[in-house]
């Protein structure tokens, strides 16, 4: 199967700015979100959150990963990966009937402790993801919120704002209904929802209950998938001043994640990513950089306190 490595533009940790990595903060990481599929081999993610110093990852699945695959890798690596109940597939996007028994089906494993992000607004990614546009009271979209609301899992609303175009204002003011009946539950938007900072500064003021996930907002990551309208958090290799502004000045509502999706994520350019990440957690204030690092993450999905991997 043709991925996202076709085009990738890999920056081998080897040749990252040198006091990128030496500045690198010792911290615990917590990602909040990530994907596996069945080209990859689950035990090297374990060595790979090791190497990178990451505690803990919320893990789900696409292609061909049963769920019983998933919580036995969880079981065997107990406090290390927290399963994510999946949503996405082909029988989400039509609402077949199969959609609704996959949820039940995951619903009768305990070891999942996380709902996975839903997909309301997902643009085409060349031949590798179709166009998605599910709003938030179509029937499927409901039932993955029924879901979090009952087991209190955060709903992470995959809505890619920039690349909506058209229908960006009435996925905007869907999305905020829905945060707004709902003020208690947590509602992140993964990928930033490739929204520019006075959009986030907004919804943040505006909606305690938002949050906003790092994924694919960093230069490691846009490299890798040009052609999208990702948000960049920096200016080459450190935070831009507007969003480290923004960061500093409402630090529980960022959450750290990389929401690696195929094979070729999991490996440099993971450790990329890490080691961008650790150059920013270093240039913030520690509380600030706890909270992002791992602490929002414990709050929001109520882990326990991450610890940085055993050497």
């Amino acid at each position: 199967m043709k991925t996202f490595a076709a085009t990738l533009l890999f920056i081998p940790l080897t040749i990252l700015p040198a006091a990128l990595l030496a500045g690198a903060a010792q911290m615990p990481i917590i990602d909040a979100h990530s994907q596996v599929d069945h080209e990859v081999d689950l035990e090297d993610v374990i060595k790979l959150m090791d190497k990178g110093g990451v505690s803990r990852t919320i893990l789900s699945t696409r292609g061909r990963v049963s769920p019983k695959k998933l919580v036995a890798f969880a079981d065997r690596h107990p406090g290390r990966i927290t399963p994510g109940l999946r949503t996405k597939g082909f029988a989400y996007i039509a609402n077949r009937p199969k959609y609704y028994r996959m949820l039940k089906m995951q619903l009768r494993l305990p070891q999942f402790g996380a709902l996975a992000e839903v997909l309301l607004y997902h643009a085409q990614k060349g031949d590798l993801a179709p166009e998605i546009s599910v709003l938030p009271e179509e029937p499927q979209a409901k039932a993955a919120l029924e879901i979090a609301l009952e087991r209190k899992w955060p709903f992470i609303a995959h809505i890619e704002f920039a690349a909506a175009q058209f229908d960006r204002d009435e996925f905007m003011k869907k999305f905020e209904a829905m945060a707004a009946a709902h003020p208690k539950h947590p509602f992140p938007l993964i990928h930033m929802g490739q929204l520019p900072a006075d959009d986030v500064a907004r919804l943040i003021g505006a909606h305690p209950n938002v949050f906003f996930m790092t994924s694919w907002s960093n230069p490691v990551a846009i490299s890798a998938a040009p052609g999208q309208p990702w948000m960049n958090l920096f200016k080459g290799w450190r935070l831009a001043p507007r969003w480290k502004k923004l960061i500093i000045r409402h630090p529980d509502r960022f959450i750290l994640a990389f929401d690696n999706v195929f094979a070729d994520h999991w490996g440099d350019f993971y450790l990329d990513e890490i080691a961008v990440w650790r150059k920013v957690l270093a240039e913030l204030p520690p509380a600030v950089a706890h909270a992002l690092a791992h602490r929002n993450a414990e709050r929001v999905w109520r882990l326990p306190p991450a610890k940085l991997p055993a050497k």
